[in-house]
């Protein structure tokens, strides 16, 4: 029993939903740099079990109590969850660190002349040649 009723424990499972809202795209970001640069099971395990807790106790507030689905405008509701808080919070920061990283791993792989990833050049008309 907490604060005089009992129903208010479960309030404890919303605290990861609101805190996934400000921080949850900056630590998919995170991940998809992560899994982009090491690549292998451990990483991809991650970018799944570090959403799970946030998505799927908000998923069960949005889902429950199924007779909330024979309200008007219920299946609007879930259709913008889905697309904003799974999709918009949690896929796309994810695909955009993991693309961006791949993307820069391959333009500097190519051996592009530039202060970065400058090439030496080794003809005979080069200095390292002679």
């Amino acid at each position: 029993m907490m604060y005089g009723t009992s129903d208010e424990w479960w309030a404890l499972f919303l605290l990861p939903v609101l805190l996934w809202v400000p921080c949850g795209p900056f630590l998919m970001g995170a991940m998809g740099v992560w899994c982009a640069r090491r690549p292998g099971l451990w990483p991809r395990s991650w970018s799944v079990l570090l959403p799970l807790v946030p998505v799927v106790v908000s998923a069960i507030v949005i889902v429950m109590p199924l007779e909330s689905w024979d309200r008007p405008g219920h299946r609007d509701d879930v259709l913008g969850y889905l697309l904003v808080y799974v999709l918009g919070i949690t896929v796309l920061p994810w695909l955009l660190g993991y693309g961006i990283t791949r993307a820069v791993r391959a333009r500097r792989g190519r051996g592009r002349t530039g202060p970065a990833g400058a090439a030496e050049p080794t003809g005979p008309e080069s200095p390292a040649g002679s």
